[in-house]
């Protein structure tokens, strides 16, 4: 099975992650996108993160009625910081029937030769890039391992979201429903 690796902190998950997971697990030749719920993300703060089991229930709440998606906590397994190519080279050990393709957003481009092995990422699996507002031009555009998809432009933030839950301001149709109900119901980002 081919299957893409939606990596991100979700914190929380949002309209916007679903709508990308699902156009590339319907419009590609991905069978499936797993969620892989982050830790720690090495280039971001730690402040301000719900714990990863709660983004893990998050994300599960959400995609419960879809079974293209799925959820991992391979991550949680893993030394902190996380990085992506220890990640992939756990998931392809741990699922050797599977090929896999690493999705990222357009934006993410620019800093992606920072990673660490990058060049060994788009060997070993190969990228499944999504379009971003605001991206800049990059060196990646005629690669043959990228394939750049076709997806809603979307610009939901998180923390424009947290912002809204801590200043008692909706986020309706910014996250599922079940989702905004278990954010309400544990009082999780006020």
């Amino acid at each position: 099975m081919k299957i893409g690796l939606f990596f991100g902190s979700f914190n929380p998950i949002h309209t916007g992650h679903l709508i990308i997971a699902n156009t590339m697990a319907t419009t590609t030749d991905l069978e499936q996108v797993w969620f892989v719920v982050s830790p720690q993300n090495p280039f971001k703060k730690n402040s301000g993160l719900l714990h990863e089991f709660d983004r893990f229930d998050l994300v599960e709440r959400a995609i419960a009625d879809n079974s293209a998606l799925k959820v991992t906590d391979v991550e949680f397994h893993m030394p902190k910081p996380s990085y992506t190519i220890d990640t992939l080279v756990r998931i392809q050990e741990k699922f050797p029937q599977h090929e896999f393709k690493l999705i990222m957003g357009e934006d993410n481009l620019e800093q992606f030769p920072n990673w660490k092995n990058h060049d060994k990422i788009l060997e070993y699996v190969g990228l499944y890039v999504y379009p971003r507002p605001n991206s800049r031009p990059h060196l990646f555009k005629q690669h043959p391992a990228v394939r750049f998809v076709e997806a809603p432009l979307l610009d939901i933030s998180a923390t424009f979201l947290r912002n809204c839950i801590k200043n008692g301001r909706s986020i309706r149709y910014m996250v599922p429903q079940a989702v905004e109900q278990m954010i309400r119901l544990r009082k999780f980002y006020v």
